[in-house]
């Protein structure tokens, strides 16, 4: 039941790629779009882990169950209440953005989930989760995490300019998309600046943010910029294309990964799905949002976008159309051939 956490050693949930995120506040609509992106693409069952404000959890649960059979079955979920195990609950609360600290806790909860993929509630899945799910096999036997740079380029980036505090490489990470193996990370002893030995990550995470407080400006992600510093042997760095958001454009186009490839997973931070200031982010965004679920996603999908683009072509991120459409029309073309295929075999039996 919804609520209620599952086991690991159900079958479904070893079977499952999970996936959670943190909701509080007004943040309601964009983590169900945000997750509508997950099951639209991915082809591997799905299991959500939604921690949400009491008032939040009811319409998730509602909203959740009026989307149609065919999709609720490709997924489960379970709502669970923002809790923090060590220190002052408001404090972690109030740490930069409502509730974006209870991410910090995930290995602490989920004690029966091996591994995960965290995102922010304003991220865009532009392929499938199995993608970014396969990336965990890449791991070498000290990484942990995996996360994509803060910024490409050093002078132009905000750690490498303003941070007061250690922070991972030359430029820093974004916590905004993060796959993390959680039984590596429970069982890891963390080098830290507070004492000589290791400390467990339940241990280090209030001492640190004690130690450093005044000198974060972006909380949680900040004090993972910090743990990574001291450790950096334990995270995986994944190229930008995993974690594409708006300053990837608007200085001129600097992420060479979602130039290639096109763009992955789309992290539409600063509120620009909300505002006038990037209407390329915000155009996928209501694309997505507006999908009626039964219907051709390329003619419902695909071709809206590329007509709303086609009004954007002025900005600086509009300027680029094929960094946003190569790899979604990629995965809609896989999406169709794999319906195609299953019709088929569905009515030709050999």
């Amino acid at each position: 039941k919804p609520g209620e956490q599952k086991h690991s050693k159900e079958p479904s949930s070893l079977q499952c790629m999970h996936l959670a995120v943190v909701a509080c506040g007004d943040r309601l609509e964009e983590t169900l779009i945000m997750l509508k992106s997950a099951v639209l693409f991915s082809n591997r069952r799905l299991c959500f882990h939604i921690f949400a404000e009491d008032s939040l959890k009811p319409e998730f649960g509602k909203k959740l169950k009026e989307w149609p059979s065919s999709y609720t079955k490709k997924f489960e979920y379970n709502i669970y209440p923002i809790t923090f195990s060590v220190g002052n609950a408001q404090e972690w609360k109030k740490l930069f953005k409502p509730c974006a600290a209870q991410r910090l806790f995930l290995p602490v909860i989920l004690k029966d989930v091996d591994s995960l993929l965290y995102v922010d509630t304003d991220v865009l899945f532009l392929r499938p989760i199995d993608d970014i799910w396969h990336i965990l096999k890449e791991f070498n036997s000290t990484q942990l995490a995996a996360m994509a740079p803060e910024h490409e380029i050093p002078k132009i980036g905000w750690y490498s300019r303003f941070a007061r505090h250690p922070y991972y490489g030359t430029t820093g990470i974004n916590s905004g998309v993060m796959l993390m193996n959680l039984t590596r990370i429970r069982n890891t002893q963390f080098k830290n600046s507070m004492i000589p030995s290791g400390l467990t990550w339940e241990e280090m995470l209030y001492p640190l943010y004690q130690k450093y407080k005044n000198y974060i400006t972006w909380g949680d992600q900040d004090l993972l910029n910090i743990i990574f510093y001291f450790n950096p042997e334990c995270l995986y760095v994944f190229p930008c294309q995993w974690n594409y958001r708006p300053d990837h454009c608007m200085y001129g186009s600097n992420c060479k990964g979602a130039e290639e490839e096109g763009v992955s997973i789309l992290h539409g931070n600063r509120g620009v799905y909300h505002d006038d200031k990037q209407p390329t982010f915000k155009a996928l965004y209501e694309v997505i949002r507006d999908f009626p679920f039964e219907d051709n996603l390329f003619q419902s999908l695909y071709y809206p976008l590329q007509s709303k683009f086609l009004d954007t072509v002025h900005t600086l991120c509009g300027r680029i159309p094929q960094v946003f459409l190569k790899q979604i029309e990629k995965t809609m073309k896989k999406v169709y051939e794999n319906r195609v295929i299953v019709y088929l075999g569905a009515n030709h039996r050999y």
